[in-house]
C-alpha cells in the first residue's frame, strides 16, 4: 500500500469534506469498478467494526480528483462447525471474500441495485474483496431503536421484500442480522456482508418470510440464463454453489406462482 505525500493528503482531506454530503453510493456500475481497481490507497487501513466476525477494514481511495471510502475483506476460510454469537450453529461453512464479489455480480445480473460495487484487489500484500462504502447510512438496528420511520411505507416494504428474496437466493446464514442491512438518508436499502453466503443448500432458508414480490425482480429472475450466471459468478463460486443457487432460483419463482394462485396478484406483486 502506498502512503500519499503531503500534497496528496491535503487534496484528500478537502475532497472527503466536499464528498461527505454524498448519500448512498458515490459511484455505480463500471465507473465504480474502475475506481475500486485503480484508485490509489491513502494512509493505512483501519478496522472499523469491533463486532464483525471477519475483521474487515476501511480503506480510503483516491484517483487524484475523487476520494471515496471502501471496505476490504480478505477472509477465505472453511469451518466444519461455525457458531454465531447468538448460539446458532452451522456445519460446513465457507467464509470467503469471493462471496462478496459474487453477491455484487448477481445483484448486477438481476438489476437489483442493493449490493455495493465490489471487486477483487490486493491491499498491503493480501488479496480480497474491495467494496464501495455506502455514505450517510446506518444499519437497521439503530434505525429501529431510534424509531426512524420511512416516509413511504409501501416503497419501504417493497425494498425489504427484495432484500429478503436476495438473502434467500444467496442463502445467507446470517439472514436475521440487522447489521447486514444498511439504510441511507434517502431511505434506500442495501445488502452488505455476504461472505458467509452461497451455501450449497438447495431448499430456501425460510419460505414463510416471502409473501410479496416485485414484478420487475421476478421478471429478471425468470429471464436469467444459466450460462450468464456461470460466466459472471463462476470465477467466485464452486460448481456445487452454482448448482444450488440455480435450484433456489427455480423454487423462488415457483413460490411466487403459488402465492399468486392462493392470494391473487394484487396481494402478492408490487412494482
Amino acid at each position: 500500500m502506498r502512503c500519499a505525500p503531503f500534497a496528496l493528503w491535503l487534496m484528500v482531506a478537502g475532497t472527503l469534506a466536499a464528498e461527505s454530503q454524498v448519500v448512498g453510493l458515490p459511484l455505480t456500475g463500471e465507473e465504480a469498478e474502475r475506481f475500486l481497481h485503480t484508485a490509489a490507497t491513502v494512509g493505512r487501513p483501519r478496522r472499523f467494526d469491533a463486532i464483525a466476525i471477519t475483521e474487515p477494514v476501511a480503506v480510503t481511495l483516491t484517483d487524484g480528483s475523487r476520494t471515496h471510502r471502501a471496505i476490504f475483506k480478505d477472509v477465505d476460510e472453511r469451518h466444519m462447525i461455525f457458531r454465531f454469537a447468538d448460539g446458532r450453529v452451522f456445519t460446513k461453512v465457507y467464509d470467503s471474500y469471493k462471496h462478496e464479489i459474487a453477491a455484487y455480480e448477481l445483484d448486477a445480473l438481476l438489476g437489483l441495485d442493493i449490493v455495493p460495487p465490489c471487486v477483487e484487489r490486493k491491499i498491503r500484500g493480501q488479496t480480497g474483496s474491495l467494496c464501495l462504502w455506502v455514505e450517510d447510512a446506518m444499519t437497521e438496528a439503530p434505525r429501529m431503536k431510534k424509531k426512524i420511520r420511512p416516509p413511504d411505507r409501501v416503497e419501504w416494504n417493497a425494498q425489504m421484500f427484495t432484500i429478503r428474496l436476495f438473502h434467500q437466493l444467496i442463502w445467507d446464514p446470517d439472514y436475521n442480522n440487522t447489521r447486514n442491512t444498511l439504510v441511507d438518508a434517502d431511505f434506500k436499502l442495501y445488502k452488505v456482508d455476504s461472505s458467509l453466503s452461497f451455501r450449497t443448500d438447495t431448499k430456501l432458508r425460510n419460505e414463510k418470510a416471502l409473501t410479496q414480490f416485485s414484478r420487475r425482480v421476478l421478471a429478471n429472475l425468470e429471464s436469467l440464463e444459466r450460462h450468464e450466471v456461470d460466466a459472471r459468478l463462476g470465477p467466485w463460486l464452486e460448481t456445487a454453489q452454482l448448482d444450488a443457487l440455480w435450484t433456489r432460483r427455480a423454487r423462488l419463482l415457483e413460490l411466487a406462482r403459488e402465492q399468486i394462485a392462493l392470494r391473487g396478484e394484487d396481494a402478492v406483486l408490487s412494482e
